[in-house]
């Protein structure tokens, strides 16, 4: 009797000394938890474009994104914009927009094949807004000027800024009447550094200049 307790006893404290060694080093699986993404960012998931990009992102090529207001890329973000992506903006004059602040970033990645198209629904002359670029090169404003539109700060001393690159870019149907003296253009540039990179844009049937410069030293 004392010899089979014995023995269970040995084997009850071989299978604990198992379950010890299998457990002995072992870490709890880690428990990650994803901060939920910003409102703007869940609709730019669903194709629409509007508010305030505060997070680098990156739009789906040969997709349709529907721009309903204006959609501005804050200070240390950058919008990058594949080839074939195509921004179809609301005919909602001043009010639907896309603007990059000074310190931010828009990298516009089209080809001579698959260019990147933003135009308003219609395509008529003063549909929208276009594209605003805020840098931080000179310019005869002086330092943190304000733009016209939006009232956007721009200008300072830093000549090489840089605010991406667009290439290959075709813009329709902009021109919206901001006053009785101005209109947005197709692209405006206020105080672009020379370390951005501008190449192949059309402007068609835009009601003012298809890319106005505000000083700057963007070639």
């Amino acid at each position: 009797m004392k010899n089979s307790i014995f023995k269970i006893l040995k084997v009850a404290a071989f299978f604990m000394a198992i379950i010890t060694l299998t457990n002995c080093g072992s870490e709890e699986p880690a428990i990650i938890i994803e901060e939920p993404s910003s409102e703007v960012v869940q609709n730019l998931n669903a194709g629409i474009m509007n508010g305030s990009l505060e997070e680098d992102y990156t739009l789906n090529s040969n997709t349709i994104y529907n721009l309903n207001a204006s959609f501005i890329i804050a200070s240390g973000t950058t919008l990058t914009i594949p080839a074939g992506t195509r921004i179809q903006a609301q005919n909602g004059g001043t009010d639907v927009y896309i603007a990059v602040l000074k310190g931010g970033k828009i990298n516009v990645q089209g080809t001579e094949s698959n260019p990147v198209f933003m135009s308003s629904a219609s395509g008529n002359s003063g549909d929208w807004g276009g594209l605003t670029i805020c840098g931080n090169a000179p310019t005869t404003a002086g330092d943190d000027a304000q733009a016209e539109v939006g009232g956007f700060i721009y200008g300072g001393s830093n000549a090489a800024d840089n605010s991406g690159s667009i290439n290959y870019l075709v813009i329709k149907g902009t021109g919206a009447q901001i006053n009785s003296d101005s209109q947005y253009n197709g692209i405006s540039l206020y105080a672009v550094g020379s370390g951005t990179t501008i190449s192949n844009v059309s402007v068609i049937n835009g009601a003012d200049d298809g890319i106005e410069f505000f000083g700057g030293t963007v070639l």
